[in-house]
């Protein structure tokens, strides 16, 4: 593969962020922005989902050099979306805001919002051009993916005595006043990977442990005084192949119809290639099935197959396609929508 467009397409899947544009670096601090415009269109017989899907990204990254063993930093992304009226409130939502402080081999710590630890596991199958990622990681769910009162320590190559292996502790504060589904108590997460070096291939494993609040327990499905999860993933990335795959599982946890899922088994899988043209096809499965859920016992709760692919024109354009094949039956109890989805748009990213 040509090696200028490997690198283009490696910066552009990898993080939005990594292509950040410098807007200030002397005597130590350093200022990045970056962000994205992706103009996209749904089209679904389920109402609530077809028609205009367009949002804007955008954030900062800041770093101060405290001095030569320690770094300070912050980081602030937001979302404003396209499809909405001027007038609505809710066009605008912030999806990161921490910041912390980075000490040499020793690790970085930091507070706000922010990943949680299950994502780091998650993420590996997150890579489809508009859907995916959703049997177990939903936004405000616990540290299941991105989320509020996260205090983080990561720790890179084991201070510096193990390459490729990476450390993650975190701790969740309770937060109550706000919709049930989106509550939590006190909690502790942890993730480990490891990337053995030279054979682009990886291994991951996270674990949570939250208390439950005293209203999630009012609802009618889903008790407990605990939510749990765990999950373990592999990922190869290499020769212009990237297969990656994940299975988790959690307790009381799981949001549903009338409160939680008691139980989920969870399993991703993604596969792309990368044409040397810029063309890079995806193909991918998710399933969540509920189990031990009051008055319904097992249910399948995500069930599709994605079939996609995105151009990369260049480093900041690109374009795509993505089709959601729901495999839910119609019928289902917790009345879930078995709709297909067709996402096709355009992205220009900074």
């Amino acid at each position: 593969m040509n090696k200028s467009t490997l690198a283009i397409v490696v910066s552009i899947i990898t993080s939005a962020s990594v292509h950040a544009a410098e807007v200030y670096n002397k005597n130590g601090n350093k200022l990045d922005v970056y962000g994205k415009v992706k103009a996209m269109h749904y089209m679904s017989d389920y109402d609530s989902k077809d028609g205009d899907q367009s949002y804007v990204r955008f954030g900062f990254k800041g770093e101060t050099q405290i001095n030569d063993q320690l770094i300070g930093y912050g980081r602030w992304e937001a979302e404003f979306a396209g499809n909405k009226a001027e007038s609505d409130s809710s066009q605008q939502k912030t999806r990161l805001a921490f910041a912390g402080l980075k000490l040499k081999d020793i690790g970085s710590f930091d507070y706000g919002r922010n990943l949680g630890a299950l994502y780091d596991v998650e993420a590996w199958t997150d890579m489809f051009p508009e859907f995916g990622g959703d049997s177990s990681a939903q936004t405000d769910n616990f540290m299941t993916k991105r989320a509020s009162g996260l205090a983080t320590y990561r720790n890179t190559d084991f201070f510096g005595i193990v390459d490729g292996l990476d450390l993650t502790l975190q701790y969740q504060g309770k937060n109550e006043n706000r919709d049930v589904k989106k509550q939590n108590g006190d909690g502790f997460g942890t993730s480990v990977s490891y990337d053995f070096g030279g054979s682009d291939f990886a291994v991951s494993g996270a674990y949570t442990l939250s208390d439950r609040t005293r209203e999630q327990n009012l609802q009618r499905r889903g008790t407990g005084d605990k939510a749990e999860a765990w999950a373990t993933g592999v990922k190869y990335d290499a020769n212009d192949i990237y297969i990656a795959t994940f299975y988790s599982e959690t307790r009381n946890m799981t949001p549903v119809s009338g409160g939680f899922a008691n139980k989920t088994q969870n399993f991703e899988a993604v596969i792309q290639y990368q044409f040397d043209f810029g063309l890079r096809p995806s193909l991918g499965y998710v399933l969540s099935k509920g189990k031990d859920i009051e008055g319904v016992g097992s249910e399948d709760l995500v069930n599709y197959i994605d079939v996609g692919a995105t151009y990369y024109f260049n480093k900041n354009m690109s374009a795509f396609v993505d089709y959601k094949i729901n495999q839910l039956n119609s019928d289902n109890t917790l009345g879930i929508n078995d709709d297909d989805i067709v996402a096709i748009g355009l992205t220009y990213q900074f």
